[in-house]
């Protein structure tokens, strides 16, 4: 009898214990995911970019309601949401799914879904080619990986980093927030893809050749060293001979104007 009763009680006990595991493991599913600061990802260590510093690198970016903005290594979503509350339709890429669903909600939650959108993607098979601005707080090394791609995108393609630099690439802008910002990852800094200018350029009766490094531009108009060559987007600006040269390239055509004494216009085709 004894023995029955232990063994009863035993089954019992087996039993309660099955149902305390099932309840916990339930509540465990339900519990919704918060992630950690420094948690592993693919790439990288999700760390957030402090919101006043996600302010500061959209109005670098000077984003509208007609830009299309990609955020690389999206996280919990916060470039996105704030983005798109200032009207600009925005996607963030990120590899863990279970963020994906955090920014979905949170971007539920901020009432703004409409707008913003994230997708579970690699970064190095991502189509950036729609974006007009490019947001990202990587590495070096993954800023580096990602570069040509980025150098590849349409000319005035904007794009922000928090703190990371792109080595020899040097930034159009670089600002610093002091107020608010009270961690390490206060340094926004801003690019805008260049058009590509390398090459000789058929200027009138004359020869225009340029050499490039990313904005930078240097050569000769003729037998005359340019001064101050730089890119802006698809925009190009230079001197020579006492004379200002801006103009807008388009393919393998640039049209602009000359400044200094008298204004008059000027082509160049590319050979």
């Amino acid at each position: 009898m004894t023995a029955r009763r232990s063994a009863t009680w035993f089954v019992l006990f087996l039993f309660v214990s099955m149902l305390r595991v099932a309840a916990h493991a339930q509540q465990t599913q339900t519990k919704p995911f918060q992630p950690e600061v420094g948690q592993p990802g693919k790439d990288v260590v999700w760390v957030p970019t402090p919101q006043v510093l996600v302010d500061k690198m959209l109005d670098m970016a000077k984003v509208t309601p007609q830009d299309f903005l990609m955020d690389l290594g999206s996280g919990d979503g916060r470039t996105v949401i704030t983005a798109a509350k200032r009207g600009t339709r925005a996607m963030g890429i990120e590899y863990n799914p279970e963020m994906v669903e955090l920014s979905k909600r949170n971007a539920a939650s901020a009432g703004v879904s409409d707008k913003a959108n994230f997708v579970k993607a690699d970064l190095f098979e991502t189509d950036l080619s729609k974006a007009t601005v490019i947001t990202m707080f990587l590495l070096p090394s993954i800023n580096m990986k990602l570069r040509p791609k980025i150098l590849d995108l349409k000319p005035g393609t904007r794009v922000v980093s928090n703190t990371f630099t792109m080595e020899d690439w040097e930034a159009d802008e670089t600002n610093t927030v002091e107020s608010g910002c009270e961690n390490s990852w206060c340094t926004a800094l801003f690019w805008i893809v260049p058009a590509k200018v390398g090459g000789t350029w058929k200027v009138g009766q004359g020869d225009l050749k340029l050499t490039q490094k990313f904005q930078m531009v240097s050569g000769t108009l003729g037998s005359v060293p340019i001064a101050n060559g730089r890119l802006r987007g698809d925009e190009i600006s230079f001197s020579a001979a006492g004379a200002r040269y801006t103009g807008r390239v388009n393919g393998n055509t640039i049209r602009g104007t000359i400044t200094g004494g008298s204004s008059s216009s000027w082509t160049a085709t590319r050979q």
